[in-house]
């Protein structure tokens, strides 16, 4: 039998014909094509959305700094920047040489620096990592709120992190200090959960810390970001020319003031002349005519505070 010529419905033409069932290929490529570009921005808006997710959480973890903490900063380099002039609270931290202790009236009997500025050297910078006190302290002070901190030291400078971490207990358990409130009792650890740490490091890793809060401490002072107060070496060892008083005193100063933050209270003023100034004023912008403290109550229980800084 001879093959037949006649072309099959579905068969395409030489010339690319448009059967059947090339017309219906054609059209379900046409509605995939909605679907292909409606993926593709589906993933590319899921790309975004990682993005913007990223740069959320950067910001997030961006160390959080109040305004008393900034205002702390910038008022010790506002300090620091002013000429020196007849009164002791106008000479700049950087004045006093390295190495060498302030001036200072004998020490109080309560004072007990952990040791003589001269034994202890004042590396410009250090490694950057913390080893945190060995303690679990007994809770000091009969409030029923009860603060859990840890006292870290930067790795390779001259103080040991369990005299450190004594030093700052001492502040802490003092009958002038926060406990006498009725409030607050705090306790020293060495692990688990916590409410402040104190950090002693050297200026330039002060600097990084501090710095990615957005703080500027050019190697010079202190700070507080989020739940770390961040003690500078220098400031530990020499204290600070504005503070007319031990070095122990001024250590009290720096954890008084930092903690008090911590539980609630406001930069204060001083309160008339020749008054004790609050632990809670700024003392590095001038004691106003008061008298340098470093505690927030007296021997007696009695508050040393003072009006309130807007």
């Amino acid at each position: 039998m001879g093959r037949s010529t006649a072309r099959r419905p579905h068969q395409r033409t030489a010339s690319g014909g448009d059967g059947p069932r090339s017309r219906a290929h054609a059209q379900r490529r046409r509605r995939r094509r909605p679907v292909r570009v409606a993926l593709a921005g589906v993933a590319f808006g899921a790309v975004l959305l990682c993005a913007g997710a990223a740069v959320s959480y950067w910001r997030d973890a961006r160390p959080a700094v109040t305004d008393d903490q900034a205002a702390d900063v910038a008022d010790v380099l506002e300090a620091a920047e002013r000429p020196a002039g007849p009164d002791a609270t106008d000479v700049p931290p950087s004045a006093t040489p390295s190495g060498s202790a302030p001036a200072s009236p004998s020490a109080s009997p309560e004072a007990s620096p952990s040791a003589s500025p001269a034994a202890i050297a004042i590396p410009a910078t250090g490694p950057g990592t913390f080893v945190t006190a060995k303690a679990d302290g007994t809770t000091v002070g009969t409030g029923s709120r009860v603060r859990r901190y840890k006292v870290l030291v930067e790795e390779g400078i001259d103080i040991r992190p369990s005299e450190a971490a004594a030093e700052v207990s001492e502040v802490l358990a003092d009958r002038r200090g926060w406990t006498r409130g009725g409030t607050d009792s705090f306790r020293l650890v060495g692990s688990g959960s916590y409410d402040f740490v104190v950090k002693i490091a050297t200026p330039g890793t002060v600097d990084e810390i501090c710095g990615a809060a957005g703080l500027l401490t050019r190697g010079e002072v202190n700070c507080s970001v989020g739940t770390d107060v961040v003690v500078n070496l220098k400031r530990w060892v020499l204290g600070s020319p504005e503070f007319d008083g031990p070095i122990g005193e001024y250590r009290a100063l720096i954890v008084n003031h930092e903690v008090g933050h911590r539980i609630g209270h406001g930069h204060e003023t001083c309160p008339g002349p020749g008054r004790p100034a609050p632990a809670m004023m700024q003392q590095i912008k001038g004691l106003k005519g008061c008298v340098a403290n470093a505690w927030p109550y007296d021997r007696d229980g009695d508050y040393l505070g003072g009006p309130s800084v807007p």
